[in-house]
């Protein structure tokens, strides 16, 4: 990489991390956030709902004892960043020079800014995807038994991060097709590969099978309330708009360089990249699932006007260039929480107004979370106040939704909060032992009153206070209510037993 080509790739790195700060500064904690910081309390080989590496970040930025969003973001912007510097060294890698890597970087830099925003295992997935490819690229450009160590190495750290993994691997059967990568994979034993990435993952795959493969009913529960409602066409229309449809003057001639005879030596991450689309398309993956797999294709398109279209016309790159810029400046504010709620509701979200029954704007929670999880604890200790002394004592918060304990655990302490319990997720592996006190304090999301759900484990259940979200953008969670339950029917390991499969309700 040459020092004109650093610079490019210095001066977008500080621009994309500047982005994601002043996001910082005007959101707060999603749901799922929570869910991901409270695993750092919970180390192990394994969660109901993801592999492990999301936990051991969590415990390291945990280390902090901070409730500040940027603290809990720290991970999720190095990956950011490095996400761009190995995109920028596979760009190169596939020779391209400067001028590829500009472009590549005006198409990234406004997109995917939610993806890459919040502390979730997608943005990490992302990354490890990006090392694996990069490796695999210089494994097929040198044939140097390096680069399959190291591909083997970042495969398996991605595969602990996301199960998607899976489709990147699967891709990985192209080198098989070609006979140069084929007789250096013999040549280099690769079955040792196999077993070192067999050994890494193993602790995990260990953990699902003796806690009974959780993650296969999370999958079946994510098909039978997502992925089986989505087309194709949704799906792909989807992505168009979300990763910037000016940036087809990039993708598409990307598409075209992989298949030239100019590359013909790259044709295996060609079919490498090929398989891992069909394979996810079949899967019925959702938009943000294909953004690895973009972040791999747009290094060929980078190339392919560098090599191509510059080569013969040098102007072009000023009329593209002030194209990406205009849409992609367009387009990061609706990516990132870039201005306050209040802001963003009297400009930017009058051009993509959406509405939901019972609700006022539908917007991203980060947006307005700050707000909702202050109003939501100041009302949960209103309630835990108003109780005689001795209720107080023992008392504990049953949050039904993960978000919502997540949010009692990580900023309940604040407002002198008792701790909380769920059997959501992966909370239902840390269900606290013995009885359940006489008195505890449920909330759940709900449009009416909502006590069905905890009156089978209680003598009596009573809502006490209801908390309108004029900004959620789901329907179920527009209302929130609080109840007071007491005298319980049984002890948490009874209360375990019913929600065995019950987990991701």
């Amino acid at each position: 990489m040459d020092k004109q080509t650093k610079l490019i790739v210095l001066f977008f790195c500080i621009i994309k991390l500047a982005l994601h700060l002043i996001a910082d500064y005007h959101s707060g904690f999603q749901g799922d956030e929570l869910l991901h910081i409270e695993t750092g309390n919970h180390l192990s080989f394994g969660y109901m709902e993801f592999p492990p590496l999301i936990g051991w970040l969590a415990f390291i930025q945990n280390l902090f004892q901070s409730q500040s969003v940027f603290v809990h973001h720290i991970f999720s912007h190095i990956a950011t960043i490095l996400i761009l510097i190995y995109v920028a060294k596979t760009t190169v890698a596939l020779e391209g020079k400067s001028k590829a890597v500009f472009l590549v970087f005006l198409c990234l830099i406004p997109i995917m800014g939610r993806s890459q925003q919040l502390f979730q295992p997608v943005v990490f997935s992302q990354l490890f995807w990006m090392l694996s490819f990069y490796q695999l690229t210089k494994y097929v450009k040198l044939l140097e038994q390096k680069y399959l160590w190291y591909l083997t190495f970042t495969v398996a750290l991605g595969f602990l991060t996301k199960y998607d993994a899976v489709f990147f691997i699967l891709g990985l059967s192209a080198l098989f097709f070609f006979k140069t990568t084929r007789d250096a994979l013999i040549k280099h034993k690769f079955w040792w590969n196999i077993i070192a990435f067999i050994v890494i993952i193993s602790p995990n795959i260990i953990w699902q099978y003796l806690n009974d493969f959780p993650v296969l009913k999370m999958f079946s529960r994510l098909y039978e309330t997502q992925l089986d409602k989505l087309s194709a066409t949704e799906v792909f229309l989807g992505l168009i708009i979300t990763l910037n449809p000016i940036t087809l003057l990039i993708s598409v001639p990307a598409v075209i360089c992989m298949f030239q005879p100019r590359m013909k030596k790259y044709r295996i991450l060609s079919a490498s990249i090929l398989l891992s689309v069909l394979f996810l398309a079949y899967s019925q993956g959702k938009g943000y699932y294909f953004y690895p797999i973009f972040l791999t294709i747009l290094p060929f398109g980078g190339v392919f006007w560098e090599m191509v279209i510059l080569k013969k016309k040098k102007w072009i790159i000023y009329p593209a260039s002030i194209l990406l810029i205009i849409s992609g400046t367009l387009l990061v504010s609706f990516s990132l929480p870039l201005s306050s709620l209040d802001s963003y509701l009297k400009n930017e979200y009058k051009y993509e107004k959406k509405k939901i029954e019972g609700g006022k704007y539908a917007i991203k929670e980060e947006r307005y979370s700050k707000e909702k999880w202050k109003e939501t604890l100041t009302e949960l200790k209103n309630v835990y106040d108003n109780l005689p002394e001795n209720e107080q004592e023992n008392c504990l918060i049953w949050g039904k939704h993960y978000g919502q304990a997540g949010a009692v655990s990580l900023l309940g302490n604040k407002y002198d909060l008792p701790k909380t319990f769920s059997l959501h997720g992966s909370f239902y592996s840390w269900l606290p032992q013995g009885n359940i006190p006489n008195t505890v304090i449920a909330i759940r999301y709900s449009q009416a009153n909502g006590s069905d759900f905890f009156e089978p484990y209680f003598e009596e259940v009573k809502a006490v206070k209801s908390i309108y979200n004029p900004y959620a953008d789901e329907e179920e969670q527009v209302w929130q209510t609080i109840f007071i339950c007491q005298n319980p029917k049984q002890d948490f390991v009874t209360l375990k037993k019913l929600f065995v499969n019950r987990i991701f309700e």
